[in-house]
């Protein structure tokens, strides 16, 4: 709620300060341009009544102006009527918005020109139409003043990349039709064209397959295990044929394809829950479904199997008529198919021993059965693997961009998506009101200034790249206002790397538009993320704060009384001390107006001496996930490994501090680690129900206090108080929990260190003679 109200606050100063937009690039354009100029003289005034006129008979330029016009009055308030007119009639006189056919590059490419009392689009194609009144909407909705004066302006422009995509996966937390809509709207805006839409994966199967039923009858739904954030109640949903109907009809309209995503042969769990005969092997485990990481499942390669999934992708095809199907075909684990008479006798057939070869030849397969339907199979990189890729199979590269580099030499096109830079499921900033999802930051700068395509790669190779997508996986990404403050403004960065030219970027002229762009998101119903304009606090030397601006960017601002800071507060030069405890709060500045959300935290003589979970180090930085805990309970989040579920509160003044108090919640494990590959740190316990133990400097060390744990159900919250010897000096603190497993997984939400009165006794805890942690699997 607080988020929201900092957002609304963000956008009236921005849709208010004229001033601000008069500072800023006169074209507030998302992505930029290839060529744009401001001209002198008068613009256009968009005035209630200004038409927006189409050639008669064009049915692409009539779409267009629809669009624009519903545009411009749900976001805006203006209400200009659209207006067939002869051909001949559009340069008549009078203030007016108008489209026109125009020789030039075919596609997506537009001109838009705007002086005199008019603009006007022109474009040889409807996508370069429909992307030109994106363009003019945006120069709408930043402009000042009742009347949007757009400046006189020259636009000529065309997309760098055919492919420009978001990956959305549905499958582990299902978004309403309705929501796939509003991406789909807001991608469209942004000029990104392809949503791969993730419909099936081990936790749920959401696309109705009529000769099938128990496919969404059983997979589509999952009983959440007691303490998720997912809720009592089975959880899940599907897509009917009906509602995907219409969905792939709206993308269409707004130029958007989508790229249905079918996983094969592993990530098949749902599927194979309802149609255990399909897989190789035993049948999974329902247990499993509840659960995030890989499993062993897989579909066999017999007849039957494959005329099953032959006959799942007829029916996908029906619904999409896109010429792409995207088949998945990552982490396949296929170490059942040794144990599967089928595979085997397919792989002696093959005359080989590697079941990659086994994949590489299912692959073939059902490749070669879209490509009868007149379909191009598209796979994560894995499918290069085992060799005999067909030629036209398309490859989607994650494990970095060496997969689609080595796909075009070997003459494949590819799609660059690599982790985890343009995986959206990691936060973007260091603060404790990030949404839920994978630890590692990926703030937007550093997405902005990636570029995907290595310098030097040969021509013939870089022909091949079609594009990039950025991946929103949903694991820990549970509601739609999550979804979108993961997904936003981090799409507009991608999307300028998609469209504009690298020669035209630039992070501080992105930045500097990054305002209006975060306004124009919020007219669309989004909820954005404000961590690039946002300031964060972190422990500095000795007891001081340091403020630590994202963006790297304007000027950070800050008082120390409790008020709210502006343009004339402090200026932050340096990491802060305050010499009595005292209420920090600070924004970021620029151009004269506050840009961000108020940050507000507790100092004192000590520094930050209450710290929130993602104010910690992980000891174990390998697996790093902010996790959500039980809805409604503060914190929401908790930054955990739950292989080593292990924290370091770093440069404790142990001369002040009598103990530590330690809040931590219990959250559901429902992580599966291959016991052969990914081991749990599970610390022996002293009791029964385990211990918190506190280390000084080392947490190999010996523990110098050791707090038992209360009984506890996922889901609850403990606070613990842990006394400590006296000690002395400053040292990073070692905190661990004890335990026979991790389920649950105790997770720490925030550490207090509890100052040390003048007469307090010196009382150590008892402790126990150190028992060594052990490597073991994780509870399962």
């Amino acid at each position: 709620m607080a988020r929201g109200r900092a957002l609304a606050l963000l956008i009236a100063l921005l849709l208010g300060a004229a001033g601000l937009a008069r500072a800023q690039p006169a074209l507030q354009v998302v992505p930029a341009p290839r060529a744009a100029e401001v001209l002198p003289g008068a613009g256009l005034a968009l005035g209630r009544g200004v038409p927006i006129l189409a050639p008669a008979g064009d049915a692409g330029a009539l779409a267009a102006a629809h669009d624009l016009r519903r545009l411009m009055k749900r976001t805006l308030g203006l209400d200009l009527p659209v207006r067939s007119a002869p051909r001949q009639g559009l340069d008549g006189a009078g203030a007016a918005i108008a489209f026109e056919r125009a020789p030039g590059p075919a596609g997506e490419a537009y001109d838009l020109s705007i002086g005199h009392g008019r603009a006007v689009i022109a474009a040889r194609d409807d996508a370069g139409l429909f992307y030109g009144a994106q363009t003019l909407w945006q120069l709408a909705a930043a402009a000042p003043g009742p009347r949007r004066q757009l400046p006189a302006a020259r636009i000529t422009d065309a997309p760098r990349f055919a492919w420009r995509g978001l990956m959305l996966d549905s499958a582990r937390h299902f978004q309403s039709p309705a929501e796939i809509e509003k991406i789909i709207d807001a991608m469209a805006r942004l000029k990104l064209n392809v949503l791969q839409w993730h419909l099936t994966d081990d936790q749920g199967w959401r696309l109705e397959i009529r000769k099938y039923p128990r496919l969404t009858q059983v997979g589509a739904w999952r009983t959440p295990e007691p303490g998720s954030p997912d809720g009592r109640k089975p959880y899940g949903g599907f897509y009917t044929q009906a509602q995907v109907r219409r969905i792939v009809a709206y993308a269409a309209a707004h130029h958007v394809t989508i790229v249905p995503e079918i996983e094969m042969p592993g990530h098949a769990l749902s599927a194979l829950l309802a149609y255990p005969r399909f897989g190789a092997g035993p049948a999974p485990d329902r247990a499993d479904q509840v659960r995030w990481g890989g499993f062993p499942y897989v579909y066999n390669v017999d007849d039957r199997t494959l005329g099953f999934l032959e006959d799942v992708l007829t029916e996908v095809m029906s619904l999409f008529p896109g010429r792409y199907i995207h088949v998945g075909g990552d982490e396949a684990q296929r170490e059942r198919w040794y144990a599967a008479p089928a595979a085997q006798a397919r792989l002696k057939a093959l005359g080989a021993t590697d079941p990659a070869a086994l994949q590489a030849w299912f692959t073939g397969r059902i490749a070669a059965f879209l490509a009868a339907h007149g379909r191009r199979l598209v796979g994560w990189d894995e499918i290069l693997q085992g060799g005999g890729l067909p030629p036209s199979a398309v490859v989607t590269s994650w494990h970095g961009v060496a997969g689609g580099l080595a796909a075009a030499a070997q003459g494949h096109d590819a799609v660059l998506a690599p982790s985890p830079i343009y995986y959206f499921d990691n936060r973007q900033g260091a603060s404790p009101g990030e949404p839920p999802g994978r630890g590692f930051i990926v703030d937007l700068k550093s997405l902005y200034d990636f570029e995907p395509m290595p310098p030097g790669a040969p021509p013939a190779q870089a022909a091949h790249i079609l594009g990039v997508e950025g991946a929103v996986w949903t694991e820990h990404v549970r509601t739609a206002r999550d979804l979108e403050a993961m997904a936003f403004p981090r799409l507009a960065a991608l999307a300028e790397t998609a469209w504009s030219a690298p020669s035209g970027k630039s992070w501080p002229g992105f930045f500097a538009r990054l305002p209006a762009e975060l306004a124009r998101e919020r007219a669309l119903g989004l909820h954005p993320d404000l961590a690039a304009v946002s300031v964060t606090a972190s422990p500095g030397p000795g007891d001081r704060v340091s403020l630590i601006d994202a963006a790297g960017l304007g000027e950070v601002r800050y008082t120390l009384d409790g008020s709210v800071p502006g343009p004339a507060s402090r200026l932050y030069a340096g990491p802060i001390a305050s010499p009595v405890p005292a209420t920090l709060k600070a924004v970021l500045v620029a151009v004269g107006r506050p840009l961000g959300p108020v940050l507000t935290r507790r100092i004192g003589p000590r520094g930050l001496s209450d710290r929130m979970s993602q104010d910690l180090e992980l000891c174990n930085s390998k697996l790093s996930l902010d996790l959500e805990g039980a809805p409604g309970r503060a914190p929401r989040t908790y930054l955990v490994n739950p292989q080593d579920p292990c924290w370091i509160f770093t440069g404790a003044d142990l001369d002040r501090t009598a103990g530590l108090a330690v809040t931590f919640q219990r959250l559901p494990f429902n992580f599966a680690f291959d016991p052969g590959h990914d081991l749990a740190m599970v610390r022996p316990p002293r009791r029964p129900g385990g211990e918190l133990e506190v280390r000084e400097d080392n947490c190999l060390s010996d523990p110098v206090a050791v707090e038992p744990l209360p009984p506890g159900e996922p889901g609850t919250l403990t606070t613990l108080t842990a006394r400590l010897p006296r000690l002395s000096g400053r040292h990073d603190l070692c905190l661990t929990f004890t335990g026979r497993s991790y389920a649950p997984l105790p997770a720490i939400g925030e550490v207090r260190l509890l100052p040390r009165a003048a007469t307090a006794p010196n009382v150590a805890p008892e402790v126990a003679p150190e028992v060594a942690p052990q490597m073991a699997p994780a509870a399962r």
